[in-house]
């Protein structure tokens, strides 16, 4: 099970927003590289980056900092980003400075074209965002409510070749309610790619019931607000998934 910390960019800063609200931003850190480094030397295997800003302009802001924190811990463990990636211009630019994988979100509901034409591209690296309330797929920074069931959607990017999603539950994130067990899992079982759990992950106990449905194809989760509000440790709970996976 891959516990992966998030770092949430926003103006070159480490933050967290509540319910995805630009204006509702804490500071955590004024050195996001430090902070991917202290992760790291936590015993994180994967590390989730945001571009907020990227992600309500739909275009890179926060590159500067991004390429800190490859600088600083891309040669040893794998980094993830999402957040304003529009084009295969910007995807080659962010491998090729030492990224991992890139998360496509919005562009992926809203230009299916573009995501197959990154998946052919650069197989292997890429990684589709799906937020969702309700089982229905959310859009722009979570402000645009689609039709479009996650099954079908993943489903169909499952076919273009995508390594795996992230799914989150937009009701829950940042509020330290739990993981959406039951949906994340239903997702998992309906595809043959891995999914990776994203929203209100909160304590040692989520930890637990992640690992209990790893085998269901739930291959890790996002860490959020609780690592960095003190509600979850994120060694013991590295420690904890590494027990319990054998």
């Amino acid at each position: 099970m891959l516990l992966i910390p998030a770092i949430d960019l926003k103006d070159g800063h480490c933050v967290r927003l509540k319910q995805g609200d630009m204006d509702q931003s804490t500071v955590f850190s004024e050195d996001p590289a430090a902070m991917a480094r202290n992760w790291v030397a936590k015993g994180a295997r994967r590390v989730h980056l945001v571009d907020l800003n990227g992600a309500f302009a739909g275009k890179p802001k926060n590159e500067q900092a991004i390429r800190a924190i490859l600088k600083e811990i891309g040669s040893e463990v794998d980094v993830q980003l999402g957040g304003g990636i529009r084009d295969l211009d910007t995807i080659e630019r962010y491998l090729d400075a030492g990224l991992r994988y890139v998360i496509i979100g919005t562009a992926a509901v809203k230009n299916p074209g573009f995501l197959q034409d990154a998946c052919t591209a650069f197989g292997g690296h890429i990684i589709v965002g799906l937020d969702a309330k309700d089982g229905k797929v959310a859009t722009d920074g979570w402000s645009k409510l689609t039709g479009h069931e996650v099954i079908d959607l993943a489903k169909k990017f499952e076919d273009y070749g995508v390594e795996s999603i992230v799914y989150t539950d937009i009701g829950r994130d940042g509020m330290l309610t739990g993981i959406n067990i039951e949906a994340t899992v239903k997702l998992a079982q309906s595809l043959t790619i891995p999914v990776i759990a994203s929203g209100g992950l909160s304590n040692l106990e989520d930890i637990r019931k992640l690992c209990a449905v790893e085998d269901e194809g739930v291959e890790g989760v996002i860490c959020g607000r609780s690592i960095y509000s003190g509600d979850l440790d994120f060694e013991a709970a590295q420690k904890l998934a590494d027990e319990l996976n054998g």
